[in-house]
Order: C-alpha cells, then structure tokens, then sequence
C-alpha cells in the first residue's frame, strides 16, 4: 500500500473545487492546503509550536540546502527530519532542482544529472535523480518530489520537449532509486511550460508510472497570471482524480483562490515569511507596509478582522518601531500573521467548497483585497 493516500470528500458545485484529506505516515491534513516553508529545517522565526497553533497541517524543507547545510548523514542520524526539528505532523521535501536551476551561471545538465557549483562555497557538486532520492530517504520526509529540470519562462518548444522527455526519464530513475516505498510517498512533476501539447505528454509520461501524486512545475516562474491559469486548466484534468495535486511555489491569495478554483489541492512558498521580514503584511483588505511611517502612530491591529496571536496583541505603531530598529519580535510577528492569514484563507476556501459557494467567495474576496481593479498591488 502506499504510504500517501487521498481521499475526495466532495466537489463544490459552484467551481468544481475539490474538498479532500491526505493522508500520510505522520498524520493527515485537509486540503486544499498552504504549506509553508521551512527551507532549513525550520520555517524562519517560526516555532513548531506556533505553526500547530496556526493549525499548518504539513510543512515543506528543502532538499538542496539540507545537502549543503547539516548534511542528510547527521539529519538522518538525529533520527530523520521529523525528530530533528521537533515536528511531528507531515513534511514535503523539494528534490533540490529548483534550487540548483536557478544556479544558471554555475550549472551544467546532462542526462545523468546536473554538475553545478555550491551557492555557498563555490565546491562542485553533482546532482542526479538517484542523488535526489537517497538524500531525501535519509531526511525521512512523508512526501518527497522526483528530480526534473526546470527550464526557465519563456522557452521555445523545442528546448522544452527535450526537457519534458528529460523529466520524465529522470523521473523513472527517481522511482527506481527510491528505497523507502512503504513509508514515503514520492510525487512526480508535471512540466511543459505554457504548451499544452507538452503538459499532455509530460502528464501522460508520468501518469504511466503511477506516483501516489503529481505537483504541476515550472510556474510562478515570471509568466504572467492569466498564462499560469490557463495552463492549470489545461494541465488538471489530465491528473488523476484519486491522488493529490500540488502546485509549486505559489502563494499569494488570488492564486490560492484560483488555483482551487482550477483543480489544485497542495500550495507551497516563500512569499508570505519572505515579505513579512520586509514588514509587509497580508490583510483582508489588501496589501499593508507596516514599516510605513504613516503606521508611526497607529495604535490598531495589523488587521482588525484578524484573529491571530499578533493582531490579538500588538499595534502597527509597535511592529513599525520593532522593524525600523531591526529587531527580531518585529519580524516574528508579521511573519505569524502572514501565515495565519494564509492558513485562514485556505480554511474559509474548504468551507466555502463544503458549501458550494466557492465562485461567490472569491468574487467577494476579490473586491474587498482590490484584486479586481486595474492597477491591483499584489506581493
């Protein structure tokens, strides 16, 4: 039996949204899903504790910086990831590509794997599909992702097959060197771009092989929204029903909504801590710099529709004062917002799929963040 499994509880009438639960060896979770990201074993500022008060039901880790920085031998000595960190719900860990395709000026790919240079040190490493895996058996993750190339937005088709029929190999190799069946999951990636004759070849190539789930890749990369849409619209239905689906790298709140909207159940990224050490923080009704000076004496909470530790407690005048003088409190408590915002928002779209009204949410939602003017912030 494998060690993930999904589990549809309905389909909102309204947008064809999919309300479902995963389930895995270190628990289940609901989707659809935000999972924030704990890159080096730790999601920044974040303590575990705090992430169960927010209810994150699944963090993800990064496979490439765990390589680098302790090492997969000590991670897997300390007793896997799960006990390293001290969190005992699921994890996801990313093969590594992403990061090391984004190494370009330091990279080089060939069918075996990736030469390319550490970010750290300059050391030449070499990356390939059985590499991937072996790290991430010894992590222990629940749910671990296949190695595949990531090619950049925009690319001509014909690089683009190459690099499908490349991810694919790859992610044959992936599942033959995988050596911990029975107690994690290894998705596959979907990728192809913005054709949709690729994405169909990609789907089908990986579909074949029968992963417990499939992850759409290489968007969110620079493509504009609505080519991100279309191709989930495209991409989703070739997806198997009965097994998660996971959208890479995306999480702004219109895209969370849309992505739903589209099919999607599982969303990971940086965006909402990345942001929050800037002092810009996600609110119900848009975009707000905390760091302002027009916040210098504004004694009310970061948003008064928030329920979350920091807006229960704090001012937007003390959070500017804490950010502007650098201190760490300030950074931990838009980074706690951000995330319970997130987190709440995925909340309210499962209820409204329960509800079938998930189309008449997002209208609502839309036009309170201002996501339906022309000249909208996003982050």
């Amino acid at each position: 039996m494998s060690a993930i499994t999904y589990e549809l509880i309905k389909t909102c009438k309204q947008t064809g949204a999919r309300l479902g639960k995963v389930h895995t060896p270190h628990g289940s979770f609901d989707t659809p899903i935000f999972m924030p990201v704990g890159t080096l074993a730790t999601v920044k500022t974040m303590s575990p504790e705090e992430l169960k008060e927010m209810d994150a039901g699944i963090i993800l880790s990064n496979t490439y910086h765990l390589w680098l920085r302790p090492g997969e031998d000590i991670v897997k000595e300390a007793g896997g990831l799960h006990k390293f960190m001290n969190w005992d719900r699921p994890i996801l860990t990313d093969s590594g590509g992403f990061q090391v395709f984004s190494l370009s000026e330091r990279r080089k790919i060939e069918e075996a794997g990736v030469h390319f240079r550490s970010h750290l040190n300059g050391e030449k490493l070499f990356l390939s599909p059985e590499k991937a895996m072996h790290i991430q058996n010894a992590l222990g993750s629940d749910i671990m992702m296949a190695l595949d190339e990531c090619p950049p937005y925009p690319a001509e088709h014909a690089y683009m097959k190459k690099s499908v029929e490349r991810t694919s190999r790859w992610a044959e190799r992936c599942l033959a060197a995988h050596e911990r069946k029975g107690d994690q999951g290894l998705f596959g990636i979907i990728q192809g771009g913005e054709y949709e004759d690729l994405r169909k070849q990609s789907a089908q190539d990986l579909v074949s092989l029968d992963f417990p789930g499939y992850a759409v890749g290489g968007l969110s990369v620079g493509e504009p929204k609505d080519v991100m849409n279309r191709v989930l619209e495209f991409t989703t239905p070739l997806m198997p029903t009965n097994k998660p689906r996971y959208l890479m790298g995306v999480g702004s709140p219109d895209s969370l909504i849309d992505g739903a909207i589209r099919g999607i159940d599982m969303f990971d990224c940086v965006l909402p801590t990345r942001i929050a050490r800037n002092g810009t923080c996600m609110t119900s009704n848009g975009r707000l710099v905390v760091r302002n000076a027009k916040f210098e004496r504004d004694y009310r909470p970061i948003d008064e529709q928030c329920d979350c530790y920091t807006c229960r407690n704090y001012s937007r005048a003390y959070i500017r004062h804490l950010i502007k003088c650098n201190e760490t409190f300030g950074f931990r408590l838009t980074t706690y917002h951000n995330l319970y915002f997130l987190l709440n928002l995925m909340k309210q779209v499962r209820t409204a799929i329960s509800e079938d009204r998930l189309g008449d949410f997002k209208q609502a939602f839309f036009e309170q963040y201002g996501f339906n003017e022309p000249n909208a912030k996003n982050f």
